[in-house]
């Protein structure tokens, strides 16, 4: 048995949709089980043979600040959830909640791999092949050295080594241009480090490549800092809405425009299908000594169910194992960031 463990306060929606979410994951995996942590009164009296229900008395809000969620509510449904991780009682953990509090309690609990200064959130992109390309970092780490790269790059392909069975992902790293003197002092020094673990064999390494490569699906990874990479993650899920809109737009206007749409219609409903961001919601926190996976914050019962599926296909193959193994067979080339803080406690105030 798969056992997950579902923080099902966090989110904009809270349980009105973790709660259907999960019903339909259970009816769909009869090999899972979950662990559904909540406040009692907000659970409506659930009840599955294969799900607990674990008290929580507090909800760590959207809005909260990492000191408010590690000092302040010590026994959130997110810390909860996630101390199950660690307690050995859950193969992963799932939240809809602050991304930020999320990323802090779980690097204060689990601790962070040997050889990882930094964890990373990495996503599923929609590309041009119908597949999707992952992308890290997506908003954990806003100012990177060439190092964190070098370690994202790590990560994100045993990540696609699970996802895809292939041991040897190819891995781009963003920059303006795919020009070796292109980009920044950082991007350039973390090229070299992907050049070298590319001649090594540690890493397939592409070379640079561009933000529409993203969605061509040019490489099966895409590496860049979290702010670029949470900049390109917003700009497809507007995409999108705008593709959406556009449909109903059309449906309204008048006769012509009507018959035009409905002729377009079955090639515009593919291609809504293909962008659609619900499908890979889901981030896996990378780097860290347990599998943890945050959905989005405005996530439907459907976006949410795929993040319970993603968590359930990382623990059911051994994703933080392998990991471990890539992340080990790399050592020589991960050396900590200069000035980088302990990597097992870096960045999170005492709870």
């Amino acid at each position: 048995m798969i056992t997950l463990a579902v923080d099902c306060m966090g989110g904009d929606h809270g349980p009105r949709v973790t709660l259907a979410a999960c019903r339909h994951f259970l009816d769909q995996h009869a090999d899972a089980r979950l662990l559904l942590v909540g406040k009692p009164e907000a659970m409506g009296g659930w009840t599955h043979e294969r799900a607990e229900i674990l008290p929580a008395t507090e909800v760590v809000g959207m809005d909260d600040t990492v000191e408010v969620a590690l000092r302040k509510k010590k026994d959130s449904s997110m810390r909860v959830a996630i101390q199950q991780v660690k307690d050995g009682r859950a193969e992963a953990a799932v939240s809809a909640g602050n991304t930020g509090a999320l990323m802090a309690i779980a690097r204060y609990l689990l601790k962070t791999l040997d050889g990882i200064d930094r964890p990373a959130i990495a996503a599923l992109m929609p590309n041009g092949k119908g597949q999707a390309t992952t992308v890290l970092d997506l908003g954990a780490n806003v100012d990177c050295t060439a190092e964190h790269l070098l370690q994202f790059a790590v990560m994100g392909s045993a990540l696609v080594s699970v996802l895809k069975n292939n041991d040897t992902p190819s891995v781009g790293l963003l920059n303006i241009g795919e020009e070796v003197i292109k980009g920044n002092d950082v991007i350039k020094r973390a090229g070299e480090l992907l050049r070298s673990a590319g001649q090594s064999g540690d890493l397939n390494f592409y070379g640079n490549v561009e933000g529409n490569d993203i969605f061509k699906g040019t490489t099966e990874i895409v590496v860049c800092d979290g702010f670029v990479g949470n900049v390109a993650l917003k700009a497809t899920e507007g995409l999108a809405f705008m593709i959406v809109g556009f449909l109903r737009e059309e449906f309204s206007r008048s006769i012509f425009t009507k018959i035009a749409a409905i002729c377009a219609y079955p090639v515009l409903s593919s291609l809504k299908k293909r962008m659609d961001y619900r499908r890979y919601n889901g981030a896996a926190l990378l780097g860290l000594r347990g599998l943890v996976f945050k959905s989005h914050g405005s996530a439907d019962e459907f976006a949410f169910e795929q993040a319970l599926n993603r968590a359930y296909d990382a623990a059911r193959n051994n994703l933080l194992d392998r990991v471990k193994v890539r992340i080990a067979r790399a050592a020589p080339l991960l050396v900590p960031a200069s000035g980088e803080p302990d990597a097992s406690t870096a960045g999170t105030p005492a709870p």
